[in-house]
């Protein structure tokens, strides 16, 4: 089952991990941490494999490529490159041997640009706005973002695109978890979110396709134009909003602040690839970026990477209850005041993750029996660069 589902079809219990530079190394031992810890708890076998590339970001980028005697932006260019075809055969990788879910720090934005737009990515979070249910399908595989740049001096031109197809899959894919997420119901509407005045009408078109062959009602608005109507009167029950990234990238921590969710600091979320080749491989991440300023500082904020471990292991390794498990155990620390210093703390990460795991407790069930957790595998094909 594409995202929706509790448990994995083949590899069960094995866990992608890729990690980037800033403070990457951190957050994924603070995930390993947890999901290990859950695992013990659950009685469960979980498998981290991790790929063997630390992948740049884009402080690293500009440390390596344009400080002194770097190659610059033909650097900048390649390593990009290299990053993106290494991480997208990491992924590929995984879903050949059955893999369904992968744990992602934060990496350069244009590699994971170049990623998501070969693996047809979206990003997708659910929301609460007093009551009303909104599910917001982010469309990562086409327009702006994804691309390739062509460079001549002086000038960068960007060239993007945008398909019937890959429209098409976003939708689909849009409306098979609003179902998934309102079961018995579905959506009572999906609205997109693009600059569709660019595109010559053809974005009408599609939606208006999609929209007869579905029966669905699926309306097509400005950006500004909806974010006048949240503004003006908030979101309306079971509404699906399809984004382009141009507008969703800026507006999602907007929503998550506005509705609820909390700060993006401690937000983590997921993003499904539609490929054929992956069959809807999911990837965490944390809402939050690379914070290479706190590099080696023991400062991050962990709780957006318990959140996806408690997820990735509620959803992929069988530990049901583990997502209010863990929401539980970062309650009592909130109560405790134990917390990082951008909460208003004055705990190191390890400190607030040492707490949080003898806090952690599985919810009542069935008796846990000693887990064993086996040495992640290596990579299948060579691998080389930095």
């Amino acid at each position: 089952m594409a995202d929706g589902g509790t448990r994995d079809a083949g590899e069960r219990h094995v866990v992608g991990l890729a990690v980037g530079r800033g403070t990457g190394a951190e957050v994924a031992a603070v995930f390993e941490r947890v999901l290990g810890r859950f695992a013990e708890l659950y009685g469960t076998d979980v498998t981290v494999a991790r790929s063997p590339r630390v992948y740049h970001s884009y402080v690293s980028l500009k440390e390596v490529s344009l400080g002194g005697g770097g190659g610059g932006i033909d650097e900048v260019r390649a390593l990009t490159r290299e990053d993106a075809d290494h991480y997208e055969q990491f992924v590929r990788a995984r879903a050949a041997a059955g893999g369904r879910v992968v744990f992602r720090t934060a990496i350069n934005a244009q590699t994971l640009y170049l990623v998501r737009q070969r693996l047809q990515a979206v990003k997708v979070d659910a929301l609460d706005a007093a009551g009303a249910r909104l599910l917001l399908v982010r469309d990562q595989a086409q327009g702006f973002y994804t691309g390739e740049n062509e460079h001549t001096p002086g000038r960068v031109r960007r060239i993007t695109e945008f398909s019937r197809e890959i429209t098409g899959k976003v939708l689909e894919y849009a409306l098979r978890r609003a179902r998934q997420e309102w079961p018995g119901e579905g959506p009572a509407r999906i609205v997109m979110a693009y600059k569709f005045h660019l595109l010559d009408g053809a974005l009408d078109v599609w939606a208006a396709e999609f929209a007869r062959r579905h029966g669905v009602d699926v309306q097509v608005f400005q950006p500004d134009t909806v974010n006048r109507n949240l503004i003006a009167e908030g979101p309306a029950d079971r509404t699906v909003l399809v984004a382009g990234n141009e507008w969703a990238d800026i507006m999602h921590v907007v929503l998550l602040d506005r509705f609820g969710a909390g700060r993006q600091e401690e937000h983590c979320t997921r993003n499904v690839h539609l490929h054929e080749d992956l069959d809807g491989l999911v990837e965490y991440q944390t809402v939050h970026g690379s914070a290479d300023d706190l590099e080696g500082r023991d400062l991050v904020n962990p709780v957006a990477t318990v959140r996806a471990a408690a997820a990735v292991a509620e959803r992929h390794t069988g530990c049901e209850g583990a997502v209010a498990a863990a929401e539980q155990a970062l309650a009592r620390l909130r109560e405790e005041g134990v917390s990082t210093p951008d909460l208003g703390g004055g705990h190191s990460t390890t400190a607030v993750v040492d707490t949080l795991l003898g806090t952690l407790e599985r919810p009542p069930g069935p008796a846990a029996v000693p887990t064993t957790r086996t040495a992640p595998p290596p990579l299948a094909e060579p691998v080389s660069g930095p």
